[in-house]
């Protein structure tokens, strides 16, 4: 794994997530690529404990591979709530909004 001196692999999750722009997304695979490993739920862990506000670390802009929202710590519609406001639009799937898939 890519250790930065004197980060945890949590503080390193968030300084990546911290760099997403407003209207893009990013998977948890991607993240873990970034740090050089293959630890996609230890992304999601890291994101669920976030302590930093969302403007800080907007963890809302981290969905799964296959494009699906996933989860959110705090409610799955505030999510998309917060998405939808960036301009993301989503393929509506069913009435779990964890399944809408994200459009590009």
């Amino acid at each position: 794994m890519n250790n930065i001196p004197n980060k945890t692999f949590n503080e390193q999750v968030y300084e990546i997530v911290s760099s997403i722009p407003k209207g893009y997304v990013m998977t948890y695979k991607q993240i873990a690529n970034k740090l050089n490993c293959r630890a996609y739920r230890a992304v999601g862990n890291a994101l669920n404990k976030n302590p930093h506000p969302i403007s800080k670390v907007p963890c809302h802009r981290v969905i799964k591979t296959n494009l699906e929202l996933g989860g959110y710590a705090w409610d799955i519609m505030r999510k998309v709530e917060l998405l939808e406001a960036e301009g993301i639009t989503f393929k509506k799937i069913g009435y779990d909004p964890s399944k809408w898939i994200v459009k590009r």
